[in-house]
């Protein structure tokens, strides 16, 4: 189980539970249509923002097979995006993780040290064997930040599914916990 009631401190972050202050910060981000582009929602507009936000706040914890952490990043009390965990099969001990970041705060590593955060709780507090990340393939920067990770690209699923309208694919990338522990980023 994984309850994350205090922030996680990072070198430069925090990941820590979003909250109703947070409401702001997150439409700024959310409301952008280049970071909705490669997202299955739209654009968030106040109303449904505020719905998401709600549901974020009550995603600090994960306890059973099909929950979701949601953690939002934050530098100097501003959430600036977020990362996710979600535990996809606790008898395959199977996790996905992900991660979204305001547009003026990307290239500056932000995400990558957010994620490693992700996958650490992943492997070394949930015990989980493995551990996916998807993106569309048009998100290079996104299947990037997987591979520097030491992510594998397992799978380019093309024109997979309907995706906004048009046909999508999607790319696959995992990593195993043995890949975690000789990873620099084991504790």
């Amino acid at each position: 189980m994984i309850d994350v009631s205090e922030p996680i401190e990072t070198e430069r972050l925090s990941l820590r539970p979003f909250t109703a202050d947070d409401e702001q910060d997150m439409l700024e981000f959310e409301s952008a249509p280049e970071v909705a582009q490669y997202l299955f929602n739209e654009p968030r507009t106040p109303e449904d923002n505020a719905e998401e936000l709600a549901v974020r706040q009550k995603q600090s914890r994960i306890s059973k097979e099909g929950d979701t952490l949601m953690l939002a990043i934050d530098i100097d009390g501003k959430a600036i995006g977020y990362v996710l965990l979600i535990w996809l099969s606790e008898q395959n001990k199977q996790g996905e993780f992900g991660y979204v970041l305001h547009p003026g705060y990307q290239g500056k590593g932000y995400a990558s040290e957010a994620a490693v955060e992700m996958l650490r709780l992943g492997f070394e507090s949930l015990g989980l064997h493995r551990i996916i990340g998807r993106c569309d393939p048009r998100n290079g920067a996104s299947a990037k930040l997987m591979e520097r990770l030491g992510m594998r690209k397992e799978a380019h699923f093309i024109e997979s599914e309907i995706f906004k309208g048009e046909w999508g694919g999607e790319l696959h990338y995992a990593m195993l916990a043995k890949e975690w522990r000789d990873s620099r980023w084991a504790s």
